[in-house]
C-alpha cells in the first residue's frame, strides 16, 4: 500500500491524499461503508459501486469467521472472490465485537479473548497471530492489529491496563503478520489501533506507542461509543498531531455527517460506520438540506424527489412520498432504496469535502453546510 498527501487546507488540519492498493486506489477523505459478513446490508455490489461510488467496503472478521467460515472462504480465493467485490476491502479485528459481547462470558486475558458465538453459543478464541491469519484467510486489502476496545465510561487504571496489553498484542500482531504472506497473489497492510478511553496522557502515549512500529497506516478505536463528542474530537485532534503525516489515519465507528466533517477538519482521512445504513431501515434519511424521518405524515403526499441535489439514481428517480410508502409497508424496496440513498448521500459529503479542501475552501463550505446537515426537516 502506498499513501500520497496532495494537499491540506489552509485553515485547518483537513488534509486530501490518495491510497493506492493492489486493488485499486482510494480518494480520502474517504467513507467506508460497513459490509459486516460480506454484504452491505440491502445494496447490491454493482450498486455500491456504480451508483453510490464506493471506494472501500468493510468487512467483519468476527462474523465471517463464524459465518460462513474460513473454510469457505478460502476454497472461493478469498472475500473479493465470494462477495464480488473488486475494489479494495478492509477487514476489522474483531476487536469491538468482542468489546460489544460484555455480559456474556467473555474472558479477556494476555494470551487472547475467549468468547461464545452469537450463533449457536459455541466457543472460541481469538489471538493476536490467530486473528492475523484470519485475516490472512479472508484476503482484505487493509487489516486491523487486535486490540481490546475500553467502555465509557471506564476508569484510568482499567484504560492504561487495557492499552498496555493492546500494545503488547500489536508486538505479536506485527511478529505474526511480518512472518506470513498473503494468499490470493495481492498484498495486505495492517494497520495498529490508537487506544487509551477518554484519558487524554494515554491517547498520547498510545499514538506515541503506535507511530513508533512505522507501519503503512494507523488507525484510532475505542472513541464514538458514548462518550460525548466533544471528548472525541479534543482526543482526535491530539492523536493526529502525534500519528505521521505521511500516513493515513483511520477514525473506527465514526460517526453523523457532522462528526465526520469536524473529524476531517482535525486530519482523519478514513471513516467508517453503520449508521446510513442502519438509520436508512428505519427511516432516517439524510439529505444535502437535512435530516428526514420518511415516516413522518408530512411526507405523505410529497412527490419530489428524494434530493434533487445529489444525483445517484434512486436518490432523483424514486419520491420521497413513494419511499414512505415502502417504508410504513414494511416493504424490502424499501430499506434497499434508503439505504442506497444515504450511502451516496455520505460518499458524496467526504467527495465534496475533499474538492474543496484541494480548492482552499474546505472550512467556509464546510460551516455553510453543517447548517444544513443539522436541520431535521
Amino acid at each position: 500500500m502506498k499513501f500520497t498527501l496532495q494537499t491540506q487546507d489552509p485553515q485547518s488540519k483537513a488534509r486530501a491524499g490518495v491510497v493506492e492498493t493492489d486493488h485499486g486506489t482510494i480518494q480520502t477523505p474517504i467513507f467506508m461503508p460497513v459490509g459486516t459478513a460480506g454484504t452491505v446490508k440491502a445494496v447490491h455490489q454493482r450498486e455500491l459501486k456504480e451508483d453510490i461510488k464506493a471506494q472501500i467496503i468493510l468487512g467483519n472478521t468476527y462474523h465471517l469467521y463464524l459465518r460462513p467460515g474460513l473454510d469457505i472462504l478460502q476454497k472461493a480465493g478469498g472475500l473479493h472472490k465470494f462477495n464480488g467485490w473488486d475494489k479494495p476491502i478492509l477487514t476489522d479485528s474483531g476487536g469491538y465485537q468482542v468489546y460489544s459481547l460484555a455480559g456474556t462470558g467473555r474472558k479477556i486475558n494476555e494470551q487472547g479473548v475467549v468468547f461464545k458465538s452469537h450463533i449457536d453459543g459455541g466457543i472460541h478464541t481469538f489471538t493476536p497471530e490467530g486473528v492475523m491469519d484470519i485475516q490472512r484467510t479472508i484476503g482484505a486489502d487493509i487489516i486491523m492489529a487486535f486490540d481490546e476496545c475500553t467502555p465509557y465510561p471506564c476508569d484510568f487504571t482499567y484504560a492504561r491496563n487495557s492499552m498496555e496489553m493492546t500494545h503488547r498484542w500489536l508486538g505479536r500482531c506485527c511478529s505474526r503478520f511480518d512472518e506470513t504472506q498473503p494468499l490470493y497473489g495481492h498484498s495486505q497492510t495492517l494497520f495498529p489501533i490508537v487506544q487509551g478511553s477518554v484519558y487524554k496522557d494515554l491517547r498520547k502515549q498510545s499514538a506515541e506507542v503506535i507511530a513508533s512500529y512505522e507501519r503503512e497506516g494507523n488507525a484510532i478505536g475505542g472513541l464514538s461509543v458514548g462518550e460525548p463528542a466533544e471528548i472525541m474530537y479534543e482526543l482526535t485532534e491530539v492523536v493526529c498531531d502525534i500519528l505521521p503525516k505521511d500516513k493515513p489515519r483511520y477514525l473506527m465507528g465514526v460517526g453523523t455527517p457532522a462528526n465526520i466533517l469536524e473529524c476531517i477538519a482535525l486530519g482523519v482521512d478514513m471513516f467508517d460506520c453503520v449508521m446510513p445504513t442502519r438509520n436508512a431501515r428505519n427511516g432516517m434519511i439524510f439529505t444535502t438540506e437535512g435530516i428526514i424521518n420518511i415516516k413522518n405524515e408530512k411526507w405523505k403526499d410529497d412527490l419530489s424527489a428524494i434530493d434533487k441535489n445529489l444525483g445517484g439514481y434512486v436518490s432523483t428517480f424514486y419520491s420521497k412520498a413513494y419511499l414512505r410508502h415502502l417504508v410504513k409497508s414494511e416493504e424490502m424496496l424499501g430499506a434497499q432504496i434508503a439505504s442506497v440513498h444515504n450511502l451516496t448521500f455520505y460518499l458524496w459529503l467526504v467527495n465534496t469535502a475533499r474538492e474543496k479542501i484541494i480548492e482552499g475552501s474546505f472550512t467556509t463550505w464546510k460551516k455553510e453546510i453543517e447548517k444544513k446537515l443539522m436541520q431535521r426537516l
